[in-house]
């Protein structure tokens, strides 16, 4: 749903997404030796992605 290369920003979105009431997870697909490789991904429940994704897109700027 959200993907950034920063842990920091992948928590700030958990974060505000809580504050909100949903419920995320945060799932890191960096790769484990060098950490140059992959994403940091930021998930909901599949009821609560719409809600997630207008609140990432109009709340939150970074």
């Amino acid at each position: 749903m959200y993907e950034t290369d920063s842990p920091i920003r992948a928590e700030i979105v958990k974060g505000v997404l809580a504050e909100k009431g949903i419920t995320a997870v945060i799932l890191n697909k960096k790769e484990s030796v060098w950490h140059i490789h992959g994403k940091y991904e930021v998930m909901t429940s599949v009821d609560e992605v719409m809600q997630a994704i207008t609140i990432i897109t109009h709340e939150i700027t970074f």
